[in-house]
């Protein structure tokens, strides 16, 4: 498994974080999702055979926050 940290960029709002939080959990292979509102930034635990660091910036991406 890896550890990943990245910046999410437009997040505002409670509601902001749970989207982000659901488009990564949807994704197989992820394990562990932590998103902060205060620090911009998601962290994310994950098996990089099942999923790849692009993929769960691109469901990110899908919800229209920025990586």
């Amino acid at each position: 498994m890896e550890k990943v940290t990245f910046e999410v960029r437009g997040m505002s709002c409670l509601h902001c974080v749970k989207a982000v939080t659901d488009a990564i959990a949807a994704l197989s292979g992820v394990h562990e999702i932590n998103v902060s509102l205060e620090q911009n930034s998601a962290t994310v635990t994950y098996v990089p055979e099942a999923v790849t660091l692009e993929t769960i910036k691109d469901a990110v991406r899908a919800e229209e926050y920025e990586c």
